[in-house]
């Protein structure tokens, strides 16, 4: 009997963010697969027996190729296991999930998507930054900073930034500075702008300031980090971090 896979977005880091269908499945899993950034405190919510294993990537370290990882999925799947695909924030968001999906699919092995909290929107709130709203911004972008080898296209940061309020780089932490001074020479050095780090989780920190500025303090930063720039930074000195803490903080 053939198994099937759920490739499960697990939001960006807090363990609380995970949706109710994607706790079920990682409840229900034989076998879970899981990512360096996927909460990993969800795990435990896994039943007896069920098999864990880690198939992390990073920026020049790759415990498993992706080729692999697909290969390990149509596996054990293909010996009837409840295969769960835990991801950090939403698989359909740089997250390959639509790569191990159509491999899958390929192989006759049933697939099915739960979204995640994406991490640009976990770390927007988290830091107390709207990525969007009548008194700021009216249009934001997100995009990578960093490509894969043979992705089609390329990402203009420049016309990007140029022609949105808000605009969001991920996977930026090896080239923030970077990434920041092409913003400051699109939208002028003084654009408001935040680093965020391990964001939604205990580790997260938040570095804020002109673009420009910014760039010349933190050429990189400890990886997972992304950036935003546009007016409504201000908003977290203004008010998020003048607000009364709620009783449950």
């Amino acid at each position: 009997m053939t198994g099937w896979v759920a490739i499960v977005g697990g939001g960006p880091g807090d363990p609380g963010l995970i949706t109710v269908k994607g706790l079920q499945l990682i409840r229900m899993a034989d076998v879970i697969v899981y990512d360096r950034l996927a909460p990993k405190e969800i795990l435990a919510e896994a039943k007896p027996g069920a098999e864990l294993i880690y198939a992390g990537k990073e920026r020049g370290r790759h415990y498993m190729t992706q080729d692999e990882i697909n290969k390990l999925l149509a596996e054990k799947a293909g010996e009837g296991n409840i295969v769960v695909r835990l991801k950090g924030g939403d698989p359909f968001t740089f997250g390959r999930g639509e790569e191990e999906c159509a491999y899958l699919i390929e192989h006759g092995i049933p697939c099915t998507v739960v979204p995640g909290v994406p991490s640009y929107v976990g770390a927007a709130a988290y830091a107390g930054i709207p990525l969007a709203g009548r008194w700021y911004a009216s249009s934001f972008a997100v995009v990578t900073g960093t490509r894969a080898p043979g992705s089609p296209g390329r990402v203009n940061l420049y016309t990007v930034a140029s022609a949105v309020d808000t605009v969001v780089v991920l996977m930026a932490a090896h080239r923030v500075g970077e990434v920041l001074k092409e913003i400051a020479r699109a939208r002028g050095p003084g654009i408001p702008a935040a680093i965020v780090v391990s964001a939604t989780t205990a580790d997260q920190k938040v570095y804020t300031g002109p673009a420009s500025e910014l760039a010349e303090r933190y050429p990189s930063v400890e990886s997972p980090a992304l950036v935003i720039a546009g007016p409504q930074v201000e908003w977290r000195e203004k008010y998020w971090l003048r607000r009364p803490a709620p009783p449950y903080y």
